[in-house]
């Protein structure tokens, strides 16, 4: 085995073989619980396969902290992306060696990290959908691909293994995940809810698959030979292990009532196809083998899967590249800029009446309001690490405009409740001196939207809902009264999201001068809104999910059928559509061409910045079937990629669509090549009439015959 090439599954499993074969039935057994415990004869360590790198290290100290994963979904970027997973594996390896020899082997001091989350985000009104790369399966197959390359690295080792979740079907609702049955059609399971699972594993090669609560179709998603045989193994190749959600296997029994006991539910998780217990159920596995619930050859076999994952993580080897990363590698300045570069590209322009980017030489006052202006938890999101330094938007601001503009500040009113001051005092008990200062600016930064806490995981959040879904799209509490009273001023008024998901704004986003969507920005994020609110730095990002303009044109949210379901079928106006973004320079393209490669089709488009200054813009490619009755409603995303221009620079970007692009999905859930007949659209978003209109340019389009 050369030192170039990495170790691959087949070699890992050999080494495996060898070393489960010292271990007794019973070492093997226990093997299988995500808190492993040590086998000193053997020479191995306890160790705890729990941990956590969402959008950074988290949950184990400090570490450098990126956009939430909905924000780096934004950049359209994953060459940018896989960057930044080589950086999230190169801190989770500083922070591994330094706890190992302090013989500290707890939780989240591992190298398996659970991440990335690629569910659809089929339904605004999920609260874990900002954990995700949006709603459309090629963008999150892509980004996921992206990620996995950066936590695994290219060496001889894994620098990290990466754990793709949640397998399938899983997006809300989170109060009743434990008890839910995901009831899906085999073409939208092929057409939406799998592609971009089957990517991270073919395309990715992820160490690790991590079930979901739900069941799908009647089978608990943890114990499902549908998905966790056929599909991920026999179907697509998986060659990794799989792990269950924590706590999940419990479910069977608990609330899912598909087993009598806890001893029944350890059988059919392992006979499944599930390897390893984030939970307690594993336990037991003993107890279901003098049952004859499973055989010695299941939990050999399940053993010998994480083991090898181990093995591939250079665990058992003394010429691992990666046990040389000291602490100091983690948290540094240069993976702070490459968070803050994260943050910029990441937010989306929404609107934009020619206010921004705004002069700080041309003004004397800016008021700075709202309960996201001087909020460190709009930063976060969920599934975050310690930050070593945190600043927030008036922060950034602040420093931005020290010495040249006074900055004023108002909270205007709390993020959900209706009181700053709680029950002794009136509703709206801000607002006044947001109106004050309002008035007294040349230009108000309004921050507004949700936070982490907000939406977000059941258990975890903390809105008035308890479960972390929403409602409704609207504002919360009295930001829509505080956004009013803030317009009636008159004053120029950029709206500043923090959000995770889609929201509405009653029609008053006509009276914003700009609306800029920042996300869950990271640590640093204060500084990067105001650097693209200056114009130190420009936005570039676009919409990864659907701003619809009411829930009432949603299905239930509990239906998982595609139907009247994100931008691919969707059948109203959306408020503001996937793909959308606007750009402060202006961009053309032009002469477009499509040619046949073999099974794949080459377009070609000229790409122009027309303005001023350096800037940065996405080439989306979207195909739509003008014959088969089995296509999706509207058109695909099939392929996109982020250019960045000096002043005056046009570039030739070609991009490859492959056949997968063409094929439609059939009732069996089988890909056809069912039409002979295309259109390609190629531009800077959807064809659709309104990101046209909000665009203010179409993309460029052209049909074609295979």
């Amino acid at each position: 085995m050369s030192q170039n090439k990495q170790m691959t599954h087949k070699e890992a499993l050999a080494l495996a073989k060898e070393l489960v074969g010292k271990m007794t039935i019973e070492e093997r057994a226990f093997q299988l619980s995500y808190r492993a415990p040590a086998i000193p004869r053997l020479g191995i360590p306890e160790y705890n396969w729990w941990n956590e790198a969402l959008h950074g290290v988290a949950r184990a100290g400090v570490a450098t902290m990126f956009p939430q994963a909905i924000g780096l979904a934004a950049t359209f970027d994953d060459e940018f992306l896989q960057k930044v997973g080589d950086v999230v594996a190169e801190e989770g390896r500083a922070k591994y060696n330094a706890y190992r020899a302090e013989n500290d082997r707890d939780i989240y001091k591992g190298l398996t990290f659970w991440s990335p989350n690629v569910n659809i985000f089929r339904d605004p009104r999920w609260g874990r959908g900002h954990e995700t790369y949006g709603e459309d399966p090629y963008l999150s197959g892509r980004m996921g691909v992206a990620y996995i390359r950066g936590l695994q690295g290219d060496g001889k080792y894994l620098k990290a293994a990466a754990g793709v979740k949640h397998f399938a079907a899983h997006s809300g609702p989170e109060n009743i995940r434990h008890e839910f049955n995901s009831v899906v059609s085999k073409k939208d399971l092929e057409e939406t809810y799998f592609p971009a699972f089957e990517a991270c594993v073919k395309e990715g090669d992820v160490e690790s698959v991590m079930g979901a609560y739900n069941r799908v179709n009647g089978e608990p998603s943890c114990g499902s030979k549908t998905l966790l045989q056929k599909t991920l193994r026999e179907k697509w190749g998986f060659e990794g292990h799989v792990v269950s959600d924590c706590g999940a296997i419990m479910d069977f029994h608990d609330f899912h009532k598909v087993t009598q006991s806890i001893i029944e539910s350890a059988a059919m998780a392992m006979e499944g196809g599930c390897d390893l217990n984030c939970g307690e159920v594993y336990i037991h596995m003993l107890e279901a083998l003098e049952e004859g619930l499973v055989t010695e050859e299941q939990i050999t076999t399940a053993c010998e899967r994480v083991m090898a994952t181990r093995f591939r993580l250079g665990m058992f080897s003394d010429d691992c590249e990666y046990d040389k990363i000291p602490y100091s590698a983690n948290d540094t300045h240069e993976h702070h800029l490459l968070a803050l570069e994260a943050a910029r590209k990441s937010m989306v322009l929404l609107k934009n009446n020619g206010i921004l980017p705004l002069k700080s030489d041309e003004l004397k006052t800016v008021a700075v309001i709202g309960p996201n202006a001087d909020s460190r938890e709009v930063l976060w999101g969920n599934y975050h690490g310690t930050a070593s330094r945190n600043i927030t938007v008036l922060e950034g601001i602040e420093d931005l405009l020290e010495g040249k503009a006074r900055v004023y500040y108002s909270e205007g009113c709390p993020l959900y409740q209706d009181s700053a001051e709680g029950a002794l005092a009136r509703k709206d008990d801000r607002v006044a001196e947001a109106v004050c200062i309002a008035k007294l600016a040349d230009v108000v930064i309004l921050c507004m939207g949700l936070d982490g806490k907000f939406e977000g995981e059941d258990g975890d959040a903390n809105n008035p809902y308890a479960s972390g879904d929403k409602k409704s799209l609207e504002l919360p509490g009295r930001q829509m009264a505080l956004l009013k009273a803030v317009l009636d001023t008159g004053k120029p008024v950029v709206l500043l999201l923090g959000t995770g998901s889609a929201l509405t704004f009653g029609g008053e986003e006509e009276r914003c001068a700009a609306v800029l969507n920042m996300w869950y920005p990271g640590a640093l994020g204060g500084k990067a809104v105001a650097d693209v609110l200056f114009g130190k730095a420009a936005p570039a990002g676009k919409l990864p999910v659907t701003f619809y303009r009411t829930t009432e044109e949603l299905p239930d949210f509990a239906d998982y059928s595609m139907k009247n379901r994100t931008y691919r079928y969707m059948e109203n106006e959306a408020l503001y559509p996937f793909g959308y973004g606007l750009t402060y320079e202006p961009f053309a393209v032009s002469d477009m061409k499509a040619e046949q490669d073999g099974e794949n089709v080459r377009v070609s488009v000229t790409v122009e910045n027309l303005g001023k200054h350096e800037g940065e813009q996405t080439v989306e490619v979207y195909v739509k079937d003008l014959e088969s009755p089995l296509a999706v409603r509207n058109h695909s995303l099939a392929g996109f990629q982020c250019v960045r221009l000096a002043a005056g620079e046009s570039r030739r970007v070609e991009i490859t669509l492959k056949r997968r692009a063409f094929e439609a999905v059939n009732e069996e859930g089988e890909r056809v090549l069912d039409s002979h007949r295309f259109r390609i659209y190629a531009g800077f978003s959807q064809p659709d009439k309104r990101s046209v209109e909000l665009m203010g340019q179409a993309p460029l389009e052209m049909e074609i015959s295979l």
